[in-house]
């Protein structure tokens, strides 16, 4: 449990283990707390370094609206800051497309790529989303509805209701605070004109794509774009599953994560 410094900003960060890096980035509601189950697997032979982005968790906040691109930049700076040459990083929504970011403007930087629920642009789909979110941000139970029902599958949310109401039960304070709220519609619009489309061929990294069936944030036609233009990227799809697949399928997440990570060989001549 760390910071250090960017631009005048402090940025929290959290080192867990030895061996191979691995970096975690934050879909865009969450921060280092999320990943406090997968402490232990990810760590177990990986030297494991979560990041909360500006605006996310204990890093600083912004003073006003801000390209997501600045998000990539704090990337390399952390990486820099330990002393970090290479690192498997991986990215879930938000922090997939970051990942996307740093893996197209830092090549070099990335051992392999792992991107699951991720998309390549903020399509009108998506940007109407999070516009529906900023109107929603007024009144904590509507932005709750809003936002939280939507990432899960349908199964899910109707076989954990008791998970699910202690859920809305901890985050309606939350999304009533304005000092939550405000740097979430400052995230929600740095995304806004986000896209690398055209640029995802520069990605050198051997990259897995997971999508979720049941995805109706960044449905699996987004991923199978990613899968169509990055060189040397693997696609899978887990099946049943909302957009927080990591809460869905925590085993088959972490199995996927640490397997391609840690894999010894990219390359296999079979013959």
């Amino acid at each position: 449990m760390a910071s250090f410094d960017f631009q005048g900003k402090s940025i929290y960060y959290e080192e867990y283990g030895q061996g191979k890096p691995l970096l975690v980035l934050n879909g865009i509601m969450m921060s280092c707390k999320s990943w406090a189950e997968f402490v232990e697997p990810f760590s177990q032979s990986n030297r494991l370094i979560l990041l909360d982005f500006l605006d996310q968790g204990r890093s600083a906040r912004m003073d006003g609206p801000y390209d997501q691109a600045i998000q990539a930049e704090v990337t390399l700076a952390l990486l820099d800051h330990l002393g970090i040459d290479r690192a498997c990083v991986l990215g879930i929504s938000y922090g997939g497309e970051v990942a996307l970011r740093f893996a197209i403007g830092h090549p070099q930087r990335v051992e392999r790529l792992m991107l699951f629920n991720t998309t390549a642009r903020t399509g009108p789909w998506l940007g109407d989303i999070g516009d529906a979110w900023n109107l929603a941000s007024g009144d904590a139970d509507a932005y709750y509805l809003t936002t939280i029902p939507v990432i899960y599958s349908p199964a899910f949310y109707r076989e954990q209701q008791d998970w699910m109401a202690k859920r809305r039960e901890t985050l309606r304070p939350v999304f009533g605070d304005p000092n939550f709220i405000q740097p979430m519609i400052r995230l929600t619009n740095s995304a806004r004109s986000y896209d690398v489309t055209d640029r995802l061929g520069e990605i050198q990294a051997p990259t897995l794509i997971v999508s979720c069936q049941q995805d109706y944030l960044t449905p699996m036609e987004e991923q199978q774009l990613l899968h169509q233009r990055i060189p040397n990227s693997h696609y899978v799809v887990i099946p049943g599953s909302g957009h927080a697949s990591m809460y869905e399928q925590p085993m088959l997440f972490a199995a996927l994560a640490l397997g391609f990570c840690n894999t010894s060989k990219a390359e296999y001549h079979i013959t």
